[in-house]
């Protein structure tokens, strides 16, 4: 663990406790050791700081590359900060280098480290849980490593998309499933429909823990995710 992650994983845990009184179960089901991916719904910018606060291990996200790449001693502090709390540069441009962006975190996944992920690719508009990308089970299967669903309640109410500012009084509810069986398509090689049924299997699973209406397409891109991809502006996550 980096002093960074410690620092901050020290004073936002109780901080989280203190400011939402998170409601956490289920935590037995994250493996005490080896690899492991935490895939989780997404409705708020707050839910990877929620999951790297309540996880009883050390967790990596996924983060996009304009983090690491800044200039002079702005962006040297920057990069040093991204990778000292445990965040994964990835290229999220769209096309072939987003198909690729997940390949980023094999190696943390091989060192036998945890990786929070969101199937959905982005957060939810309405609420709904969004069709799942089937880059995670290509993850877990590649890697290989373990999948737990995780289902987050109420983090829309704190901080909706648009908002800047988190709000208080909301009550969190944090619930970790049992890791997936993945027998059925480990042992060789997996073709896009049986990542299409581990997908399902996974959104399935979230489903279950959180009742979300689930929708069979994927989460659509906010205004300013289409700009990034054209190149006029920074993606928010």
């Amino acid at each position: 663990m980096s002093a960074l992650y410690a620092v901050g994983k020290f004073a936002i845990s109780p901080l989280s406790r203190l400011l939402w009184r998170p409601k956490v179960s289920g935590l037995d089901n994250v493996p005490t050791t080896g690899p492991a991916i935490l895939a989780s719904n997404h409705q708020s910018v707050i839910d990877s700081v929620l999951m790297g606060a309540l996880m009883p291990r050390n967790v990596y996200f996924l983060a996009k590359d304009e983090y690491f790449v800044g200039p002079g001693v702005k962006g040297a502090v920057m990069r040093n900060v991204m990778f000292g709390l445990n965040q994964i540069p990835v290229d999220r441009s769209g096309g072939r280098a987003s198909l690729m962006a997940l390949d980023a975190a094999l190696p943390v996944l091989r060192d036998g480290h945890v990786l929070g992920i969101f199937p959905e690719g982005t957060r939810s508009p309405d609420g709904r849980l969004y069709r799942g990308r089937p880059g995670v089970a290509k993850l877990a299967l590649d890697a290989p490593a373990p999948i737990i669903p995780i289902g987050i309640l109420n983090t829309e109410k704190i901080q909706p998309i648009g908002a800047s500012v988190p709000r208080l009084g909301p009550t969190v509810e944090v619930r970790v499933g049992e890791p997936l069986d993945l027998s059925q398509w480990q042992g060789g090689e997996i073709d896009s429909r049986g990542l299409r049924e581990l997908t399902l299997k996974l959104m399935n699973a979230i489903q279950q823990l959180t009742g979300q209406e689930y929708v069979t397409r994927y989460a659509p891109k906010r205004p300013d995710q289409i700009a990034a991809t054209n190149g006029t502006a920074t993606p928010a996550e």
